[in-house]
């Protein structure tokens, strides 16, 4: 969150007025002013900025992220749009995000049977870490039921039936009806399809349990266990057509040794994999991401 989101009880909460912008363009001079002046002559004050250009001697990209907060008498978040894209963007040939950092961002949860990054999730929303919330939890399985509905959160249970996996990802796409931000697929072994990826473009996360781009694929621990690997690691990514292969959010790793097991390496890989992906999803729900072709800018 933004340091001014917090409230003095710790809890993050989204509030109105305030708003984030995201640009990328080809690097040159004067960017930070332009974006500095527009806000500025609008009745903006920033909050929080961060830049960062990918070869200051010139010829590089360059890419921002402002928080900023606006009058409460300001006009709808869209009509500065239109003024930016007009005054700004286009001089500058910018690629460019602006979101309400006030309107709560709606999260849906894939998962199949294994609990504990989707437990993670529950816990951080019970205890406010997100700004957001979670609003459904979609299962090709129904083992997890019980521990998703003391969170107060629906559980829908969607089997892959008689109908196969296109069905079953059409039943999915209604359930979400076009009125979620974000899917994470919190351990959900099973691939979407390129329609479904497309229509949530850079808005599903997904947890691989390795150090990509080492052991893509299924049953990743084992494979490291067989290579005698002396680290292991987590990957939350963003989910393209190709398996496993979508632009990297967030990493970590933990050192391993020849005296452990298969399920030595498991017990580990899960704690990697829980802090990662929530840390995957805080950065997304903050705007602190921008993907530049299958890399990624992440504004921490």
């Amino acid at each position: 969150m933004d340091p001014d989101d917090t409230a003095a009880t710790g809890r993050s909460s989204p509030v109105p007025g305030r708003a984030r912008l995201l640009v990328s363009c080809a690097d040159r001079p004067g960017i930070v002013a332009a974006v500095s002046r527009f806000l500025f002559d609008h009745g903006a004050n920033i909050l929080d900025a961060d830049q960062h250009s990918s070869d200051p001697r010139g010829g590089g990209t360059f890419s921002m992220r402002m928080a900023f907060e606006r009058p409460a008498a300001a006009g709808p978040l869209s009509q500065l749009g239109v003024a930016f894209e007009r005054e700004v963007a286009h001089p500058f040939a910018m690629r460019w995000r602006l979101t309400d950092a006030g309107r709560p961002k709606r999260i849906a949860v894939l998962v199949s049977k294994v609990e504990h990054c989707l437990v993670e999730l529950l816990w951080r929303r019970r205890a406010g870490d997100f700004d957001d919330d979670i609003v459904m939890v979609i299962s090709n399985h129904d083992t997890l039921r019980s521990v998703v509905e003391p969170f107060g959160v629906p559980f829908h249970h969607l089997p892959i039936g008689a109908g196969g996996k296109a069905a079953q990802e059409a039943h999915v796409l209604e359930r979400l009806g076009g009125d979620v931000d974000l899917i994470v697929l919190a351990r959900y072994m099973q691939i979407l399809s390129p329609a479904f990826v497309a229509r949530y473009r850079e808005r599903i996360i997904n947890i691989h349990h390795s150090f990509l781009p080492a052991f893509s694929g299924g049953r990743p621990y084992h494979r490291a266990y067989e290579r005698g690997v002396k680290l292991i690691g987590a990957t939350a990514h963003y989910v393209t057509d190709e398996l496993d292969e979508g632009p990297i959010i967030e990493q970590d790793v933990v050192r391993v040794t020849h005296r452990q097991s298969v399920r030595d390496l498991q017990r580990l890989g899960r704690e990697i994999e829980r802090t990662v992906l929530a840390r995957a999803v805080a950065l997304h729900l903050e705007d602190r991401i921008l993907v530049h072709g299958n890399k990624t800018v992440v504004f921490a």
